[in-house]
C-alpha cells in the first residue's frame, strides 16, 4: 500500500494545536482521555450494579456519563480511522513491521506488552489526575 499519501506530521500537529485552542476557548477545558476511560468502566459497572456507583466516592465527583471530554475519545477513534483509509495506509496487522524486526512475529508477546505499556500510561494519567 503506498504511503506517499500518508498526511503530513507537521499539517497533523498545527490542526491538533488548533483543536487544544478551541477546546480550551470553547470548553474552558484542555482535552484529555484518561477520564473517558473511567467514565465508561462506571456506566458499564452502572448497568450490572448502579447501587455500586454511590458507594464509590470517585463516581460521586465524576459522574459516569457521555459528556464531550467521552465524544472527544469517540471522535480520536474514528477520525484515525477515516484518516488511514483516505490516505491509504490502512491495513489490518497482528504485528507492526517495527516489532517484527525487533522481536520476530510474537502477537501474544505484542498484546500483552501493549496492554501493560496502556495500564502503565492510564496509571499516570490518573495520578497526575488528567
Amino acid at each position: 500500500m503506498p504511503r506517499n499519501s500518508a498526511w503530513s506530521p507537521y499539517a497533523a500537529g498545527a490542526l491538533t494545536g488548533v483543536v487544544v485552542i478551541l477546546s480550551v476557548w470553547i470548553a474552558g477545558q484542555y482535552f484529555g482521555a484518561s477520564t473517558s476511560f473511567v467514565r465508561a468502566a462506571g456506566m458499564i459497572e452502572g448497568l450490572f450494579a448502579p447501587e455500586r456507583l454511590e458507594q464509590l466516592e470517585y463516581y460521586v465527583r465524576v459522574t459516569p456519563q457521555v459528556d464531550w471530554q467521552w465524544m472527544f475519545v469517540v471522535g480520536i477513534l474514528v477520525g484515525s480511522f477515516i484518516a488511514a483509509v483516505t490516505s491509504g495506509s490502512f491495513r489490518v496487522q497482528l504485528v507492526p513491521d517495527m516489532w517484527q524486526e525487533k522481536f520476530g512475529f510474537t502477537p501474544v508477546r505484542r498484546a500483552l506488552m501493549a496492554f501493560f505499556g496502556g495500564v502503565i500510561a492510564m496509571f499516570g494519567a490518573r495520578m497526575a489526575d488528567g
